[in-house]
C-alpha cells in the first residue's frame, strides 16, 4: 500500500449502496462522517463509489476495491426488505455461502421478541460464511466483516455505532495533520506562487478553498496537510510568507 513520511500508509475505499441515494431521495450523511473519523485515526479514505441495489454492481465494486486498498467499507442494503441485498453480494464477491447466523439471530432476539422474528427480520441475520460480526449498539442487527471488507448499515446513527465498534480492530497509520491559512485574497491571485510551493514540498498536500467573507469579498482558505509535524510547520510558514506578499485586504 506504500509508505508516507516514513510510516506505513493505511488506505480505504467506501461503497455507498442504494437506489435512494442515486435518485436523490436520500441525502447521504455518512461519507463525511466516515472520512473524518478515518482521517482522525490515520486511515486515508481514497475513493468513494455510489452503486445501485444491483447485485452485479455491488460485487464488481467490492472486488475492484478490496484488492487496491487496505480496507473497504460499505453502507446500506442490510435491512429486512427485498432490496437489501448487500450481504448476498458480499458472499458472492468472496465465493462463500450465506445463511442465518446463530450469533446474529441471538443479537436480534435482544431487541425483537421471538414471536416477531419473522422471515423478513431474519434477513438481517443472514451472514456470509466465515465473516465476523460488527456490533450494532443501537438496534442490535449486526454488520459484519469479511476479509478486509466492513459492511455497515446505511442509517447514520446505526452506521456510526458500527464504525466505532470496528475501528479499534483496524490497522492505523500516522494521522494526517492540517494547518489552515487565511489568504486575504482571491485564489486566482495566488495560484501560481501556491503551485510553486506545492512543487517544492511534494510530501505535503495543499488545498485551496475559496469563499465569500462577511464583507462580500472573495477570500481563500489554504489548507496544508502532512503527517510530519516539522514538515507541516515548514510548509505552513512558506504559505504564510507567500500570502503576506499577495494579500489585498486585512
Amino acid at each position: 500500500m506504500g509508505e508516507a513520511d516514513g510510516a506505513h500508509l493505511v488506505t480505504a475505499a467506501l461503497v455507498v449502496i442504494g437506489d435512494e441515494v442515486l435518485s436523490g431521495r436520500t441525502k447521504d450523511k455518512n461519507i463525511g462522517h466516515i472520512a473524518e473519523r478515518l482521517t482522525e485515526v490515520g486511515i486515508d479514505l481514497r475513493e468513494v463509489r455510489i452503486v445501485p441495489d444491483v447485485e452485479a454492481d455491488i460485487v464488481a465494486a467490492v472486488n475492484a476495491l478490496r484488492h487496491r486498498f487496505t480496507y473497504v467499507f460499505t453502507t446500506g442494503g442490510i435491512g429486512p426488505t427485498h432490496d437489501d441485498i448487500t450481504a448476498d453480494a458480499i458472499a458472492k464477491a468472496f465465493g462463500v455461502s450465506i445463511d442465518v447466523d446463530p450469533r446474529a439471530r441471538a443479537m436480534l432476539l435482544e431487541y425483537i421478541a421471538e414471536k416477531d422474528l419473522n422471515e423478513a427480520r431474519l434477513r438481517m441475520a443472514r451472514i456470509p460464511d466465515g465473516a465476523s460480526l460488527v456490533v450494532n449498539a443501537v438496534s442490535k442487527a449486526p454488520g459484519f466483516r469479511m476479509g478486509n471488507v466492513i459492511v455497515m448499515a446505511g442509517v447514520p446513527r446505526i452506521m456510526q455505532s458500527m464504525l466505532e465498534a470496528v475501528l479499534p480492530e483496524l490497522e492505523k497509520g500516522r494521522p494526517m495533520l492540517s494547518d489552515t491559512v487565511l489568504a486575504n485574497t482571491g485564489e486566482g491571485d495566488i495560484a501560481a506562487p501556491l503551485a510553486a510551493i506545492a512543487a517544492d514540498y511534494p510530501e505535503a498536500t495543499i488545498g485551496s478553498y475559496p469563499f465569500r467573507d462577511e464583507d462580500g469579498r472573495f477570500n481563500t482558505h489554504l489548507v496544508v496537510r502532512a503527517r510530519d509535524p516539522g514538515l507541516l510547520a515548514e510548509v505552513g510558514a512558506a504559505v504564510r510568507k507567500m500570502v503576506a506578499s499577495y494579500a489585498r485586504f486585512a
